[in-house]
């Protein structure tokens, strides 16, 4: 009985490592850039049929905050969804995205000072909200969200925008031909 019990628990350790070797050959497919290099990291698919001359314009609605001190995730795809489509060929100027935050994720568009006084550590979203803004990308705060949370333009990322709302962004958006994207 011992030596079954034993066969079963180094089989259960054997496919855990399998498992975790087939997770790690797959991530290490994603690289950096080729825009943003240290976010959005992306993997070249050859099949892909976006056309080089595509034209892109997205906003991105985000209410979910990142950890204390980590990156939010979906603050990052908008920078893999610029390197993914740059690195297929898609010409930069022909991606505009807008970042629409709202609720509890705005603390992660708050400036070192004010990120400190919340969590004691800088922001470690402030590099890739600049990184985004320097492509093109506009980071808009919900209003409502800023007066719930009474959040001042000047406690801010500097380039963070504030509109009356987040429901107001995203109407002014599609009107401007912005389509959203479905997190």
């Amino acid at each position: 009985m011992q030596k079954i019990i034993r066969l079963k628990k180094t089989l259960i350790a054997l496919f855990i490592l399998m498992i975790s070797a087939t997770s790690s050959a797959q991530l290490s497919s994603f690289k950096e850039g080729p825009l943003i290099t240290d976010f959005g990291k992306n993997a070249t698919v050859s099949t892909h049929t976006v056309s080089k001359s595509a034209k892109f314009k997205v906003a991105f609605d985000i209410g979910s905050p990142a950890d204390a001190g980590e990156v939010n995730r979906k603050f990052d795809s908008l920078a893999r969804f610029i390197n993914m489509h740059v690195g297929a060929g898609v010409d930069k100027e022909n991606i505009q995205l807008a970042l629409v935050v709202h609720g509890k994720a705005s603390v992660d568009l708050l400036d070192h000072t004010t990120y400190q006084k919340r969590h004691k550590l800088d922001n470690p979203n402030k590099a890739l909200l600049q990184a985004l803004m320097n492509n093109n990308v506009r980071v808009i705060l919900c209003g409502q969200t800023a007066a719930a949370y009474e959040i001042d333009i000047k406690q801010l990322v500097e380039g963070v925008e504030i509109e009356l709302s987040a429901m107001t962004a995203h109407a002014l958006l599609q009107q401007d031909g912005y389509t959203i994207n479905p997190f």
